[in-house]
């Protein structure tokens, strides 16, 4: 069997596999290790879920999720209600800096805009509104205040990254300009690269992570 057949195939049964998927409508591709999610899903938090799912199988080494939020007619929210609901869930999830956060909502899609200091607080905003009803889509927009110097921020990037027992430091690169980190080199999954990513946006001062790490079993 070829390589992108076996991939394909895992990626199907993982879809099949976990219960927050409905993987009915979902088609899956896959071109030298990158796999496409294709078709239709009933919400935009099964489709955040099929792209997790799919992230989760070895040999995948990219990911373009093409899936489409499709919701049934009893579903649909007027722009106002959604907004409403995103409001009371930044206060939750943010309670304070959800004022510094404004959700826009257009055809059932958000778009979330202002700044905040922290890259959590970017993420918590987003994720705070996957499971409300009648969302389609959302684009985190939010900017991050810049703070710190470029050597300090790489230091503390790369002493973050020795003491993760999931990163293998000496395979990955730091570069920083102010608050913009580039890291290159090469790890095993796409997990482990999820998670040196993840590493480099704790950091305080990053502003904007460009992951180029490539994945190699």
């Amino acid at each position: 069997m070829r390589f992108d057949d076996h991939v394909k195939r895992h990626v199907e049964d993982e879809l099949e596999w976990d219960p927050g998927v409905d993987s009915t409508d979902i088609g899956v591709a896959a071109n030298q290790g990158v796999v496409t999610l294709s078709g239709f899903v009933r919400s935009f938090a099964h489709k955040l879920a099929a792209e997790r799912a799919a992230k989760r199988v070895a040999g995948v080494v990219g990911l373009a999720n093409d899936l489409e939020a499709q919701l049934p007619g009893a579903d649909e929210r007027p722009d106002p209600e959604i907004a409403r609901d995103a409001v009371a869930e930044l206060k939750k999830w943010l309670p304070d800096a959800w004022r510094h956060v404004r959700p826009v909502v257009e055809d059932g899609r958000v778009t979330l805009e202002g700044e905040v200091e922290w890259n959590f607080q970017r993420d918590y905003a987003e994720r705070a509104l996957h499971w409300i009803a009648g969302i389609k889509g959302i684009s985190n927009l939010i900017r991050l205040r810049p703070r710190g110097a470029a050597a300090e921020v790489r230091h503390n990037i790369e002493e973050a990254f020795r003491r993760n027992a999931q990163i293998d430091a000496n395979r990955v690169t730091v570069e920083a300009s102010g608050g913009e980190v580039i890291l290159g080199g090469c790890v095993r999954s796409w997990a482990a690269r999820q998670e040196t990513e993840r590493a480099a946006w704790a950091a305080p001062g990053v502003t904007g992570v460009d992951n180029q790490i490539t994945v190699s079993s």
